[in-house]
Parts: C-alpha cells; sequence; structure tokens
C-alpha cells in the first residue's frame, strides 16, 4: 500500500502492545513488535509476511533499546508511528517494596520509556516527523493505595511526555500521552510482582482488592480503533484519555481535586510566593 506506516511498537507480544499491532497489521502497515519474548508473535509472523519484524527487547537496558531502534528503523527504512507501550506492575504498598523492586518497576514503566524516546527522535527528526505515542494510564493523575509505584511511573511519564511535546514539535514531531484506561490486559498476572505484604496493611489490603472487584474489563482490541484514528490525525492532542468509563472517572478526579484545593484557598494565599 502506497500510504501504509511502519509501526515500532513495545511490549507487543500480548495485551494492548498486541492489539495495536494486530490492527496495524490489518490496516496493511508494516510493524516492528518489540518485546521481552517475541514466541507468541510467530503467528502474525505467518499472517502477514514481509509486513512484521520482531524485535527482542528488554527497555530496561538502554544500550539494547538504541540498537534495538537501529535495527527497527532499518528493516523497512524509516519509523513513522513510536507506541511506547512496554509495562509491568508493582502491587503492594509502598513501605513494603523493596529497593530492587522498585528500581526494577521504574527500569521498565519510566526510564524504559525515556530510553525508547531518545532512540527514536533523531530517526523521527531525520525523516521530518513522526508519531510518538506515550502510554500511560488514566490514573496517573493521582496516588493509589498498593499501585502507588505503578502510579508514580506513569505520572513521571506523563510530565516527561508533556515536556518532550514541547521540544520536538518544531521538527515535525507529534508526542501524544494515551492515559489508558483498565482493559484486559494481563498486567496483574503475567506483568506483576507482588510485594511481601506486612500485616499492619491487611485491612486497607482486603478494602482495596475488594474495590477493584471482580468487574470484567473490556478486552484490549477494543481500544485499538481509537490508537489507529489517533495516529492518522494531523493535529493529535497532547493528550488522550481512552475508554468511556475512564474519561467519566478522570473528570472527577479532577474536580475532586480541584475541590481540595479550593477548600483550602485560604491558607494557601497567606504566602506570596
Amino acid at each position: 500500500m502506497a500510504n501504509a506506516r511502519v509501526w515500532l511498537i513495545t511490549g507487543a507480544s500480548r495485551g494492548l502492545g498486541r492489539a495495536f499491532t494486530e490492527a496495524a497489521l490489518a490496516a496493511g502497515d508494516r510493524v516492528v513488535a518489540a518485546a521481552r519474548d517475541v514466541e507468541p508473535l510467530e503467528e502474525l509472523t505467518g499472517k502477514y509476511p514481509g509486513h512484521l519484524v520482531p524485535l527482542p527487547l528488554d527497555v530496561a537496558d538502554r544500550r539494547a533499546v538504541f540498537d534495538g531502534v537501529e535495527q527497527a528503523a532499518a528493516a523497512f527504512g524509516r519509523l513513522d508511528v513510536v507506541v511506547n507501550n512496554a509495562g509491568v506492575m508493582l502491587y503492594g504498598m509502598v513501605e513494603e517494596a523493596t529497593e530492587e523492586q522498585i528500581r526494577a518497576h521504574m527500569d521498565v514503566n519510566f526510564f524504559g520509556a525515556v530510553w525508547v524516546a531518545q532512540a527514536v527522535l533523531p530517526h523521527l527528526r531525520a525523516q521530518g516527523g513522526g508519531r510518538l505515542l506515550q502510554v500511560t494510564s488514566m490514573g496517573s493523575g493521582v496516588g493509589m493505595a498498593t499501585v502507588g509505584f505503578y502510579g508514580a511511573g506513569k505520572a513521571a511519564l506523563n510530565s516527561v511526555s508533556e515536556a518532550l511535546a514541547m521540544e520536538v514539535e518544531g521538527f515535525g514531531i507529534k508526542v501524544t500521552v494515551v492515559q489508558m484506561g483498565g482493559y484486559n490486559t494481563g498486567l496483574f498476572t503475567a506483568g506483576t510482582t507482588t510485594t511481601e505484604p506486612l500485616a499492619q496493611y491487611q485491612s486497607l489490603r482486603t478494602e482495596m482488592e475488594a474495590m477493584w472487584g471482580d468487574a470484567v474489563a473490556p478486552e484490549p482490541d477494543t481500544a485499538a480503533p481509537v490508537i489507529m484514528e489517533l495516529a492518522a490525525l494531523p493535529d493529535p492532542p497532547r493528550r488522550l484519555i481512552v475508554g468511556s468509563r475512564s474519561f467519566d472517572h478522570v473528570l472527577e478526579m479532577g474536580q475532586a481535586q480541584t475541590d481540595l484545593y479550593r477548600s483550602w484557598e485560604h491558607l494557601s494565599r497567606v504566602a506570596p510566593g
């Protein structure tokens, strides 16, 4: 296809990354699909010969990321859409998490995304533009017990991505923070590291588990059409919430935060700064 685009998608072997990969291939585009384990992509390689290049990659390894991006750019001669999707979950209370767990988590969810962005920018700039979709979370604007480090990594990525959008817009590169809602991605199973529970938090842990509930999350492929349309927009937004229910929740959380600030405005205004 004359207008076929080239995608680089991280975390492409399962969940949202897999859904985005399948949608791009179905549209006639070409995809470099990066994942630590690319074996689940073999089926798609056979189904779309010449259109899919699996790329074994651990985004936590900065040198491997830069080498992998060189391979990705060479595979089809360019990169049009880069989806920074790879992510993991650290589940547990802040006090419970070990230094090793925290650093490993941030190495993937924050630093890994930064390494990918740094590695692809020279290629996008040299070709006169491109799209960088930074996958974060609808809940990254607030902190939530048991998933504090997940929210922290995504919040950090939100902030860096906003700065990045300003820095690279003059090169024709469009950056969008994609705040995903809850989807059935397997993140809470295959992608989760759990802390060693402290007894002091058991009642809160039980309360949070009840709040998460047993509601069935929508399948990742239901989000893919949004990503396909977003990637095609000539003037995309810098932030986009993906999910109807999540859109409502984010607005509610924003209003609650505004209400909190207003309730303490008198104290804030005591200082002149």
